[in-house]
């Protein structure tokens, strides 16, 4: 598989995780023509509902709506998203291949265990990625240091206040798309899939998607919005570019 160089690195414990969290920014920055690359660190295994066959579907589906340039799947333990020397050293080789300019990862606090982890996991990788004595070959090739300039955390079921907001109004319809294309997981109208209920399948959590990117929205003056958690101080050349 030929692993391709791209602007952004978008990380996430499973599939659907990267479109719910920044579904609308990551389609504002394939429409402004910056490559995505979206890593998944599961496929979704545990699910209560639908398979990895079908995931797999759907997450090309919605690939397919936001643009993304890649999407690869490191087929780590669903569930078990823990943070280890292994899955580290293996998230950095990708940093180092891909090598974006910036990462956009999971927060620091979660309702889902393998939320916290991948965060964990990536923050580790972030840093040891860019370290010149540490060996990471891939395919028998040797892979050179590299740390991208920028890292930032999308939200997810937990509420938390952001250090910045992104105007989605433009691709908020996209995002929603992309979420519904995993339709073995979350509510779609008109779609009756079987399984057992789960905190994403029933209509109040579209609902409450739509909610927060209105609140997200309200707070910058727009109609949606998604918020991000910067994990150090953003610097700016000039005030001036609030002019």
């Amino acid at each position: 598989m030929d692993i391709l160089q791209s602007d952004i690195l978008v990380f996430s414990a499973h599939p659907d995780d990267a479109e719910l969290g920044c579904g609308g920014t990551i389609k504002d920055l394939t429409l402004k023509g910056h490559t995505v690359t979206l890593i998944d660190a599961t496929k979704g295994e545990m699910g209560s509902r639908g398979d990895i066959e079908q995931r797999a579907r759907e997450a090309a589906q919605s690939d397919s709506i936001l643009g993304n340039q890649q999407r690869i799947n490191l087929g780590f333990e669903d569930g078990n998203l823990l943070l280890s020397r292994e899955y580290c050293d293996i998230v950095a080789t990708y940093i180092r291949l891909i090598k974006p300019k910036m990462i956009i990862l999971p927060p620091k606090f979660e309702r889902h265990p393998d939320h916290e982890g991948m965060h964990a996991i990536v923050r580790n990788a972030y840093f040891i990625a860019g370290l010149h004595k540490k060996s990471l070959p891939y395919l028998g090739s040797v892979t050179d240091p590299w740390r991208p300039i920028s890292m930032f955390c999308y939200i997810q079921a937990y509420h938390q206040e952001p250090d910045f907001i992104i105007d989605i109004s433009h691709t908020f319809a996209s995002k929603i798309r992309s979420v519904e294309c995993y339709e073995s997981q979350v509510y779609v109208p008109g779609k009756n899939v079987e399984g057992p209920n789960t905190y994403i399948s029933g209509p109040n959590f579209m609902d409450a998607v739509h909610a927060r990117a209105r609140y997200f929205g309200s707070m910058i003056q727009c109609d949606y919005g998604e918020g991000f958690l910067a994990r150090e101080p953003i610097g700016l050349p000039s005030i001036s570019a609030f002019l």
